[in-house]
């Protein structure tokens, strides 16, 4: 895995190795990032973004926004190896000014501490419904900006719940993207 463009372009992240099976951790592939940021760049959203990656994993999806001008990305996981990977990766990129951690299950957010985000990445294991109750927590907790673009990658398309409008669907493989924007009367 490797940084595809932007400040960071090249830089190898730290290898997932066995990763960690029960938490599903699963990197989006450089191939299906690589896609996935050449829509992005077609929505305007990354440049001067709060980027918030739910189910972080290793952190790719919001490093890749840092390096690709967004200016600071929140990345929340519950894994030991996940925040471990986090870390290295950050680290690789130094990154460390843009960004903060945050130990905790992305389902059970609570309240938002901090000035609500622009571009959410929400990455969970797949088929598990997880993606629905951490996206309702979020809009909960105020962490999802009105407008806001929600970038949900799961094994099949996501039908975008109340308050949400379906922008675009993308299918790579077994990987599936929906796009949604945040109603501004959410």
């Amino acid at each position: 895995m490797r940084i595809i463009a932007g400040d960071f372009r090249g830089r190898a992240l730290a290898p997932v190795g066995k990763g960690d099976a029960g938490a599903h951790l699963r990197p989006t592939t450089d191939r299906v990032r690589e896609s996935l940021f050449n829509v992005l760049n077609h929505t305007d959203v990354i440049p001067g973004a709060r980027v918030l990656d739910l189910f972080a994993g290793t952190g790719a999806l919001g490093l890749e926004a840092l390096s690709r001008g967004a200016d600071h990305a929140t990345f929340v996981d519950d894994g030991r190896v996940s925040l471990g990977l986090i870390r290295k990766n950050v680290g690789i990129c130094r990154a460390g000014e843009s960004c903060s951690i945050v130990r905790r299950d992305a389902t059970r957010l609570g309240a938002n501490p901090d000035a609500p985000y622009d571009l959410i990445f929400l990455d969970p294991p797949y088929g598990k419904a997880l993606g629905e109750k951490a996206l309702k927590q979020a809009v909960a907790g105020g962490w999802i900006a009105d407008e806001a673009l929600i970038v949900w990658e799961e094994n099949a398309p996501m039908s975008p719940p109340g308050g949400f409008e379906l922008h675009d669907t993308r299918r790579y493989g077994d990987t599936s993207i929906t796009l949604m924007w945040r109603s501004v009367s959410a």
